[in-house]
């Protein structure tokens, strides 16, 4: 059964940097694009970060390029994100997500609340 973690979120001020980690279990992570979406109560989910399977290729959208990075340990079957110079704006339940044989699989989310 697919699994995926989400931990790391939290309050933290304007400008600072957390680190989010996706825990992935029922599957091997080395052979998939792993993906980072954000969401706030009332929007679509919006792509943050997608990076390859073997980690070398990384993609990010202009409202996070250069503050974002996205990475993976297949030994560890995680990904994460780091995320500084956080704004208010980046506020959101942050999800990592897997397409699998046909269907997506989401993680339940983790809080990211950026505020002084």
């Amino acid at each position: 059964q697919v699994n995926l973690v989400e931990s790391g979120g939290g309050l933290v001020q304007p400008g600072g940097s957390l680190r989010l980690s996706c825990s992935a279990s029922g599957f091997i992570i080395n052979n998939y694009i792993m993906r980072w979406f954000r969401q706030v109560p009332g929007k679509e989910r919006e792509l943050v970060a997608t990076i390859t399977n073997t980690g070398e290729g990384t993609d990010y959208p202009d409202s996070v390029k250069g503050r974002f990075t996205v990475s993976r340990d297949n030994a560890k079957n995680t990904v994460y994100l780091q995320m500084n110079s956080l704004k208010p704006d980046d506020t959101a339940t942050y999800y990592c997500t897997v397409f699998r044989f046909g269907m997506r699989y989401w993680g339940k989310g983790t809080l990211v609340t950026v505020s002084s």
